[in-house]
C-alpha cells in the first residue's frame, strides 16, 4: 500500500472517531445520541453472531436518582456511567440487556418470560399489513364483496392478553383491512367480519376466518376536514408571532432549556416519546432553585373498545407500551404544528435490523402568549400619580405529536410564570 494512501486512511480514520465521539457528555438524562445507538447495536449483535437478532427497544439506561442529583448540585458536573437498556428477540425469546458503553461490554442479559410482548417495531408491522393482499383466501373474499383488491390497506393491531394460560410463546398480531375507493379515510369504511391472524416471528398467517359479510359504508363525507358547509363556515385570517429579539429561552447542546426562572430537561424516548426531566423554578427568596418536578413522561395510554364481537373484542390496546409513543411521532411542521417562534429537536431510534435512524423536528419548544393578562394594578389614590404594572400571561410549551393508528395524540407541557406545569394530551377533531 503506498505510504500516502496509508496516511490519508489514517487521518480520515482520526477525523471519523474524534467526530464520532464526545470528550464528555452535558447531561446525564441526555438520550442516546446516534454514534452510541450504533456502538450498542453492534456489541449486542457481535455478542449473538451468528444468531439472528431484532431490536425493539433501545433507549438511556438512567443512572441512579441519587447520582443525578449529586450531579445536578456539583459544580464541575463528574461524569456519570452511560448504559443503555435494549429490548431484542433472539431465537423467538425477549431478552432485557443492559449495555455499558464506557467498557463496550454486556452488564446483565436476562430473558423476559412473563406474560406480554416487546414493542412492535416498524419493519414487522408493515409486513404483517402486506401478507393478506397475496393469500388466496383473503383475495377470494375480497372478490365475494365486490371490491377492488387494490383499493385494500390492511393494518396489524395487537392482541392483548385475557388472563389465560398460553403454552404458546408466539407473538401475534390481528390484521384487519380497510377500502379506500374514493376516500383517505380508510378507517371511515372497514372491511368487517373477516380477522387474519399473524405470527410475527414466522411472518405468516396462522388463522384465517370470514365470518360474515356487512356492507362497506359509502366513501361520500368521509374526508377528515368534515363536510363542505362546515369547513367553509368561517376561516381566520392568518395569524403572525413575531419575536423581534429572538426568543427569551435558551437551549443548550445537551437540551436543557432555560426560560424566565425556570430550568429543564428535554430528552426524546422510542417508548415514552417526550420526558421532561429535573424541571426546576428559582425562588428568589431562598436564593436557589426549588425542584418541581424530576421526571415527567406519558407513562401508557390505554385504548378499549370495550365491543364482544368476535372482529372487535381483543381491540384493547396500550398505545405506548405495544406500538412506542416515540417510535410513532411525526415530523412537526413549522406555522402549523407550531408557530414561527419555535425551536425544534430531533430524535433518534433503532430500526428491527439495530440501524439507527433519525426523526427531525420531533419536538418543539415555542413561547406562548394569547393577549392574556396574568398579573395587573393600577394605583390612583396618590395625588398627582397614576401608577400602572401589567404583566402578559407568557408560557412556553414543549411539544410533540405521536399518530398511532387513526389517532394523532398532541402532548404539551406547559411551563407557567407562576411556579405550575401544565401538562395536555389532546387529540385534534378530524
Amino acid at each position: 500500500m503506498p505510504l500516502f494512501f496509508k496516511i490519508s486512511l489514517f487521518f480520515f480514520y482520526f477525523f471519523f472517531v474524534i467526530s464520532s465521539s464526545p470528550l464528555e457528555y452535558n447531561h446525564p438524562l441526555e438520550s442516546l445520541a446516534l454514534f452510541e445507538l450504533t456502538q450498542v447495536t453492534n456489541i449486542v449483535k457481535n455478542s449473538y453472531f451468528p444468531l439472528n437478532v431484532t431490536f425493539h427497544y433501545v433507549g438511556l439506561n438512567e443512572p441512579n436518582k441519587q447520582l443525578v442529583l449529586s450531579w445536578l448540585s456539583s459544580t464541575h458536573h463528574p461524569a456519570l456511567p452511560r448504559e443503555a437498556i435494549v429490548i431484542t428477540r433472539i431465537d423467538q425469546k425477549t431478552h432485557e440487556i443492559i449495555v455499558d458503553l464506557s467498557s463496550v461490554s454486556i452488564l446483565s442479559d436476562k430473558i423476559y418470560n412473563g406474560h406480554g410482548y416487546p414493542m412492535l417495531t416498524l419493519q414487522e408491522q408493515t409486513a404483517a399489513d402486506e401478507l393478506p393482499l397475496s393469500y388466496p383466501p383473503f383475495i377470494s373474499s375480497i372478490k365475494k364483496r365486490r371490491l377492488k383488491l387494490k383499493e385494500v390497506v390492511c393494518q396489524g393491531f395487537a392482541v392483548g392478553w385475557y388472563g389465560e394460560k398460553r403454552k404458546s410463546t408466539n407473538r401475534m398480531v390481528k390484521v384487519m383491512c380497510y377500502y379506500l375507493d374514493g376516500t383517505v379515510n380508510l378507517y371511515m369504511r372497514p372491511i368487517e367480519g373477516i380477522t387474519i391472524t399473524v405470527l410475527l416471528d414466522q411472518m405468516t398467517i396462522a388463522s384465517y376466518i370470514d365470518r360474515l359479510i356487512v356492507p362497506v359504508p359509502k366513501a361520500n363525507g368521509t374526508d377528515y376536514m368534515g363536510s363542505k358547509r362546515r369547513r367553509s363556515s368561517h376561516e381566520s385570517n392568518s395569524i403572525k408571532i413575531v419575536q423581534p429579539d429572538g426568543p427569551s429561552f435558551t437551549l443548550d447542546n445537551g437540551n436543557t432549556v432555560w426560560w424566565g426562572d425556570w430550568k429543564f430537561h428535554v430528552a426524546y424516548d422510542m417508548r415514552a416519546g417526550m420526558i421532561i426531566s429535573l424541571a426546576s423554578i428559582f425562588d428568589a427568596e431562598k436564593e436557589e432553585f426549588r425542584s418541581v418536578m424530576y421526571r415527567g413522561f406519558v407513562s401508557e395510554v390505554f385504548v378499549p373498545y370495550i365491543d364482544l364481537t368476535e372482529e372487535w373484542y381483543y381491540r384493547t390496546y396500550f398505545d405506548a407500551g405495544e406500538y412506542g409513543f416515540g417510535l410513532c411521532a411525526v415530523e412537526l411542521e413549522a406555522s402549523k404544528d407550531c408557530p414561527e417562534n419555535a425551536k425544534f429537536i430531533d430524535g433518534y431510534f433503532i430500526s428491527q435490523d439495530g440501524t439507527p435512524g433519525k426523526m427531525p423536528n420531533v419536538i418543539c419548544i415555542f413561547e406562548r402568549y394569547a393577549g392574556d393578562i396574568m398579573w395587573r394594578h393600577t394605583e390612583l389614590a396618590i395625588p398627582g400619580k397614576v401608577i400602572r404594572k401589567v404583566r402578559p400571561e407568557v408560557s412556553l410549551v414543549v411539544r410533540m405529536v405521536s399518530t398511532v393508528g387513526n389517532y394523532d395524540y398532541i402532548t404539551d407541557y406547559e411551563f407557567k410564570q407562576s411556579g405550575t406545569i401544565k401538562v395536555t394530551v389532546s387529540k385534534p377533531r378530524s
